[in-house]
């Protein structure tokens, strides 16, 4: 019954946000805070893993690519669809809801213990609209466009450690690159950055805004906010590939 409990809460606070800003410029400002701070805040860890992700990418699948008919293109082709399909929108929200989620929990959280929440409704501002709203939005805007970031440098990662090792040359990497693509998969992957977008975010939010208690329990819930995120990222996105790469497949 507890989880019906939780899912309840969370359903009426995100039904809390909507309402009428009080002073659209505070919610602006909050708004901007919010999109550098989860934008700018993961840029770095993005672009570490993304290239090293198609780096390792490359590397393995020629490792496995044993077969001498076929052509060395073929590793760039399905590096490319792994880094768009799986490794760049599931892998980096996965790396992001341990960075920005925990972020977003350990605030609120904070927030709550210090009883800054209730002293700014105590002045009249809906806390939910002020505090959760600008995060979520952050997060639909800024995720999908680290993920395309990520895509992009993870297939020149890969580019970069096949033309270094010798693997394959850049024109054969260029030539599997452009062969066969099908622009759904990004449809698909731009699809998953914004449901694990908004997951990154309400998820962290819900835990951080209800915390009871001291220190100790703004840790606990920053950890569970992380755990059910990640778990509810691996079922969102086994969801989608059956709704949406099944279905468009027959």
């Amino acid at each position: 019954m507890d989880i019906f409990t939780q899912f309840g809460r969370f359903v009426l606070m995100l039904k809390g946000m909507f309402s009428k800003p009080e002073n659209m410029k505070m919610y602006w400002k909050e708004f901007m805070h919010q999109c550098s701070e989860i934008g700018i805040g993961a840029l770095g860890i993005v672009v570490i893993i993304s290239i090293f992700m198609g780096a390792v990418s490359t590397l393995q699948t020629a490792y496995q690519l044993v077969s001498p008919l076929l052509p060395l293109s073929t590793i760039a082709l399905i590096v490319r669809d792994t880094v768009i399909l799986e490794f760049a929108p599931t892998l980096v929200c996965l790396v992001l809801a341990g960075v920005v989620g925990s972020k977003i929990a350990s605030e609120l959280g904070n927030m709550r213990v210090s009883e800054q929440i209730d002293a700014l409704e105590i002045m009249g501002i809906n806390t939910k609209t002020y505090l959760i709203l600008p995060k979520i939005l952050a997060s639909l805007i800024m995720i999908p466009m680290l993920v395309v970031i990520s895509a992009v440098l993870g297939i020149w990662g890969g580019r970069l450690a096949g033309v270094a090792t010798g693997i394959l040359s850049a024109a054969a990497f260029d030539k599997g690159l452009v062969q066969g693509f099908q622009p759904y998969n990004v449809f698909f992957a731009l699809t998953k950055a914004y449901t694990f977008g908004f997951i990154i975010s309400s998820i962290p939010a819900y835990y951080g805004y209800y915390v009871q208690g001291g220190a100790l329990e703004i840790g606990r819930a920053g950890t569970r906010s992380v755990v059910v995120s990640c778990v509810m990222i691996l079922f969102s996105d086994y969801i989608l590939a059956q709704l949406l790469l099944n279905g468009n497949s027959a």
